[in-house]
Formats: C-alpha cells, sequence, structure tokens
C-alpha cells in the first residue's frame, strides 16, 4: 500500500495593506446608498458639488458610492473627475464616449448601482444635496415608500415666464390622468428603492423628461412616492434645457407614459366626447331634416367608436402583458 502523502500546506491569506499582522480583515460594508450624479460641461461645479455630496454622506457615516457619468462634455469636466476619483474613495468615473443625454446617464448608474438605495441628482450646485441621507434615511426607515422627492418651492431656471404656467398645465394634466397629486412632477432631487425601479430603466428616454418618467411609473404602479419640499438655487453656468424642444418632449412624454399604463384615462374621455358630440348632432339632424344624418355627423360617430375600440385594444395589451 503506497504511503499516504501529507497534505499540502494551506496558502496565506493575503492581508491588506494597513492591517497589522494577526489581525483578521474586515469585509468592506455593504453599499447602501449610490448616488447618481450625471455631468455635462460641468467644469467648474462639479468638484464643489463632491466635496458637498461626500462631506454630508461621511458625516453621517452611511455606507455609500458615488457614480459620476461624463456624458461626454468637451470641457475639461472629466479631467476633474478623475483628480476627484484619485483623492476621493467613494467617487467612481464612468466616462461616456458619446453624449447620451441624462437620463440615459441616470439609467446606467442605476443599473450599475450596487445600493440598494439609489439618488437621482444634478451637478450644477442648484439642488440642496447636503439633505441627500435625509431623503435616504426616510425609505430605510419607513418601507411604505418606495421613493422620495424634493420638491421644490421655487422656480429658478431660465425662460422662467414661459417655464411657469408650462409646467403648472403639464403638471395639472399628470395629475388628472394619474389620479394623483403631483407636487413637482420634474425634480431632478429624488431617492427610490433601486429593486422597484430595474423594471422601468428602459422606459426612460435620453433627455431631462426621464425624471417626470420614473415619477409616473411608479404613481401608475401603485407605488407610494413622498414629497419634501426643498429650496432651488439659482443655476451656476448656462443651462442645457432648451424651452420650445424639451417642452415638447415634456408634453409627449406625459402623455407616453399615461399611454403605456393607463390608456383608458387618455382615450375614453375623447371617444365618449366625440361620439357624444355626434349623438347630440344626429338628434338634432334628425329633428331639423326627418331621415337626413350630413356625413359630418356620421363623421363624429364612426369617429367616437374608432377611438373608443382603439382604447379597449391598448387596454387589452396593458392588461395582458406581463410586468410593465
Amino acid at each position: 500500500m503506497a504511503p499516504e502523502l501529507p497534505a499540502a500546506p494551506a496558502a496565506p491569506v493575503p492581508v491588506p495593506a494597513g492591517v497589522p499582522a494577526g489581525v483578521p480583515a474586515q469585509a468592506p460594508a455593504a453599499v447602501v446608498a449610490t448616488i447618481v450624479l450625471p455631468c455635462y460641461n460641468e467644469e467648474q461645479n462639479v468638484l464643489l458639488e463632491l466635496r458637498r455630496i461626500t462631506a454630508v454622506m461621511d458625516a453621517d457615516g452611511m455606507p455609500y458610492e458615488v457614480l459620476a457619468i461624463d456624458d461626454a462634455s468637451t470641457d475639461g469636466t472629466l479631467a476633474v473627475l478623475r483628480e476627484a476619483e484619485r483623492v476621493m474613495p467613494h467617487v467612481q468615473v464612468v466616462a461616456f464616449r458619446r453624449n447620451g443625454g441624462s437620463g440615459t446617464a441616470r439609467r446606467i448608474g442605476t443599473q450599475m448601482a450596487r445600493g440598494e438605495i439609489v439618488v437621482w441628482t444634478d451637478a450644477d450646485l442648484t439642488y440642496p444635496n447636503e439633505r441627500i441621507p435625509e431623503l435616504v434615511r426616510m425609505l430605510l426607515e419607513d418601507d411604505s415608500y418606495d421613493q422620495v422627492v424634493g420638491a421644490r418651492t421655487s422656480e429658478e431656471g431660465s425662460h422662467k415666464v414661459l417655464r411657469v404656467p408650462a409646467k403648472w398645465v403639464i403638471r395639472k394634466v399628470a395629475e388628472t390622468l394619474t389620479n394623483e397629486r403631483i407636487p413637482d412632477l420634474n425634480s431632478g432631487l429624488r431617492a427610490f428603492r433601486r429593486a422597484v425601479a430595474l423594471p422601468y430603466l428602459r422606459l426612460l428616454p435620453a433627455g431631462f423628461s426621464c425624471v417626470t418618467t420614473i415619477t409616473l411609473s411608479f404613481l401608475s404602479n401603485q407605488h407610494d412616492v413622498k414629497y419634501v419640499p426643498i429650496e432651488y438655487a439659482k443655476r451656476s453656468g448656462r443651462s442645457k434645457f432648451h424651452f420650445v424642444k424639451d417642452a415638447y418632449r415634456y408634453i409627449l412624454q406625459v402623455l407616453r407614459m399615461v399611454m403605456y399604463f393607463e390608456p383608458l384615462r387618455v382615450l375614453m374621455p375623447l371617444a365618449l366626447f366625440v361620439f357624444g358630440t355626434g349623438a347630440v348632432k344626429a338628434v338634432v339632424d334628425m329633428v331639423r331634416h326627418p331621415f337626413y344624418f350630413p356625413a359630418n355627423t356620421v363623421l363624429l360617430l364612426v369617429s367616437g367608436l374608432l377611438i373608443g375600440s382603439v382604447a379597449l385594444l391598448a387596454d387589452l395589451v396593458v392588461r395582458s402583458r406581463d410586468g410593465v
């Protein structure tokens, strides 16, 4: 019988630098919050914003990470971010080769996030990012809410005279279609549960209306959203918001999202209005000209029926769809 060979010595476990020999290394704490910070041509602001965010998060003691996403900036933003990444251990830089928009940056950042809570904010010094720990802890301490939104109490953006009434109208339309009160539909400062948001990320558009999309996605699927009043400062630097183009996309996105989840809320009132108008006109035509229906009366009746049929068909597709 062959002699039994001695067992090979176990390989030594590497000890991280800075840990004394004989002291077991502790596993790094799991990340609780991931802060996604899209950056496009924010060379003058982003370092101040990163210092503010990391200072308040370090003081809170919550395990966190900051994903600073450079959206193919044409100034020195990426160089500033790389230097910040070198000296700030919680900051990770993601550099895009081509501009994808703030919605794309937020979507990819959320997919990459390691924290159970994801925070969206901006790098232009407008939002009170010192309140980020407060928003995160609201979700950690109350599991009945899936999203906390910083609702701005003032409007400091460009084209203020046009933006205020336009945003008010769009917000009222969204409130009517979702049957929910929405103090701020497109605030850029919010915290939400990553697991809840993942199914809706594919719905995010590339532009500014991504924040509207995530709000409507949560509300339309019975996820509770809490609104916290916040101050909103005047933007540092030049705004990337283009009133006509972005407002048009904003309106379309509101309608698209409600159609995606509740098509009957959009189409059925229109169908009933058109058909009802045609029916009233048919009665008037019958009184004035017995057994005579003008072409426009027939067109109204048929149009109402067609819109109603499309509404019911769309609702059937939504109800039979798996997930969102």
